[in-house]
Parts: structure tokens; C-alpha cells; sequence
């Protein structure tokens, strides 16, 4: 009779179990798999690391990286029918066990030196490369731009809906969010997040970044939820994003790690200061000649009145 109720409670833990893996959806990572409810939360594996992710909250941009390569080579990553491939500034990170980037990153033949967004900012060296820190990223820029309308959008009405959709959407503390700047069709977000000011709940600003630059893409991260942002009643259709980083300490970069773009314009920049002194002495040249000519011809015509 024991055996019996023994075998009975197992099939009923097991189907309970059963069913909580059924009905837990990770809503704001769909990145995740063997997810399991406890209590009034789903907790998830992160895809390539094995690491446990609350569902609750925005999971870490080092395993959400992590987990997009390792879907990547498996052949699992999902993509919206219009997409074509974009693998700039993708690499297989190096987390920590808190999801937390790793300060030297690695890929086999170089490494190089990130910051808490999981950016290089120093130049690539061989493996005995040493990064004392994980640099904070304390200000993250976000520049982009809407599709053609006719006449611009009302600057209060933006600023009120991106406000709305930061803090409830990534779910960021509304004193991180600096000025939105609009100039038709530009778009400005500002977010600042000092080490200082941080508390250990709040939401980092590079996920948030993070996870709104893959919705602007095309690519949500969350479980069937496209980012709709509308204003005035008209839904906004984006173009382009580009995202920017300021480090509390300032980014280690040698005149190699110039795009081939700046170093053009360098180049020009000095052709035209040397070709504006060749005018300069070719000019002043050709002026003391004139001036010497004129001195000759004046003592000639001096000498031929003496005479």
C-alpha cells in the first residue's frame, strides 16, 4: 500500500513538473531552454553557458551574445523572413558565472580588452594580453531614424511614448534616462548609469540597449513581442540605429586601429595644409621676383634721365 502511495505521489510530481515546463515561456528572453517555474517565476537556462536566468528581468547582453552564436552554429537561431544576416560586433563572449562580461575576451588567435557592454576598447594582441578591469560604460548614445512622412512627429508626444516604452518595456529606471533629443527624422536617447549611482536591482543600461537595438533590427529578443511604439496614433516605422559608448575611463586605441575612413581623412587634411604652403611660398616667391624686376627697370630708367 506504501508503494503504491509512493508511486502515485512520484507520478504526480512528475506530472506537475511536466507541466510547469509547459506552461513557463521566459516572455523577455526567448533565447533560453529547460525552464521551470518556482513560484510566481520562470527560471531558464541561457543557451551556450548553462547559466539560470530570470524571466522577470532583462537577462545580461554577455549570455544573450552567447547564446545567439551558439544558436548560430546550430542552426536554431530564428530570423524574420526579411532579415539577412548582420554579424558586426558579434563574437562568442567569455561570461561570468553573473552574466557579466569577462574584462579580456578571446577568439583562439587574439584577444583584446571590453567594457561592461562587452565592447573592445583597446586594440587586438596576442593571448598574454592582461585587462586589470571590467571598464563601466556609463553613457550609451542611441541615434536613429524614423521612415519618411510628411510632417514631423510632435516633440513632447515622442519624448512621452520613448519614455513610457524604456521603463516599462526594458523596465529602466526613469532617472537613467537622459535627454531624447528630435530633429525630423533624427532620433536622440541618451542613457547615463554611473557605477556610483547603480544599485545592485537596477536594470544595466547595456542590456537595455541591447535588447532595444535587436527590436529596432527586427529581432526581438522577447517571446513573441515586437517592439510598437506609437505616437499620435500612428505606429513609427525605424530605418536605422546606431549605437555609441562612453567608459568611465577612456578607451586604449593606437593610430592602426583607425578605420581606413579617418585615416583618408587625415590624409586629405594634410595634403591640403602642404599644398596650401607650396601656394604660399610659390606665391611669395614670384612677388620678390616682380618686386626685384621692378627695382631694376626704376635704377635704369634713373641712370638713363642722369645721363
Amino acid at each position: 500500500m506504501q508503494l503504491l502511495r509512493g508511486a502515485a505521489l512520484l507520478l504526480l510530481l512528475c506530472a506537475t513538473a511536466c507541466w510547469a515546463q509547459e506552461d513557463c515561456v521566459c516572455t523577455k528572453n526567448k533565447r533560453v531552454t529547460n525552464c521551470v517555474k518556482m513560484g510566481d517565476t520562470c527560471q531558464c537556462e541561457s543557451i551556450g553557458s548553462g547559466v539560470t536566468v530570470e524571466c522577470d528581468t532583462l537577462s545580461s547582453k554577455c549570455l544573450l551574445m552567447k547564446a545567439e552564436m551558439t544558436g548560430t552554429k546550430a542552426g536554431r537561431r530564428e530570423k524574420p523572413k526579411e532579415a539577412f544576416e548582420d554579424t558586426d560586433g558579434l563574437y562568442d563572449p567569455d561570461c561570468e558565472n553573473n552574466g557579466m562580461f569577462k574584462a579580456r575576451q578571446c577568439n583562439g588567435t587574439s584577444c583584446w580588452c571590453v567594457n561592461t557592454a562587452g565592447v573592445r576598447r583597446t586594440d587586438k594582441h596576442d593571448t598574454n594580453l592582461k585587462c586589470n578591469e571590467l571598464v563601466r560604460t556609463r553613457w550609451i548614445i542611441i541615434e536613429m531614424k524614423h521612415g519618411e512622412r510628411k510632417a514631423p512627429l510632435s516633440t513632447g508626444s515622442l519624448k512621452k511614448a520613448f519614455m513610457e516604452t524604456i521603463t516599462s518595456r526594458y523596465m529602466l529606471d526613469g532617472r537613467y534616462i537622459g535627454d531624447i533629443v528630435y530633429e525630423n527624422p533624427c532620433i536622440t536617447i541618451n542613457l547615463k548609469q554611473n557605477s556610483s549611482d547603480k544599485s545592485p536591482g537596477d536594470v544595466d543600461i547595456a542590456n537595455v540597449a541591447y535588447y532595444f537595438e535587436k527590436d529596432v533590427k527586427g529581432d526581438s529578443l522577447f517571446h513573441n513581442d515586437r517592439l510598437n511604439i506609437s505616437i499620435d496614433n500612428e505606429m513609427l516605422r525605424f530605418e536605422k540605429i546606431v549605437v555609441y559608448y562612453v567608459d568611465e575611463v577612456a578607451p586604449e586605441f593606437s593610430m592602426k586601429s583607425l578605420t581606413p575612413g579617418v585615416i583618408a581623412v587625415i590624409v586629405v587634411v594634410i595634403l591640403a595644409i602642404v599644398a596650401g604652403i607650396v601656394v604660399l611660398v610659390c606665391t611669395r616667391r614670384r612677388k620678390g621676383k616682380y618686386v626685384k624686376a621692378e627695382v631694376k627697370e626704376m635704377n635704369e630708367m634713373h641712370r638713363g634721365l642722369n645721363a
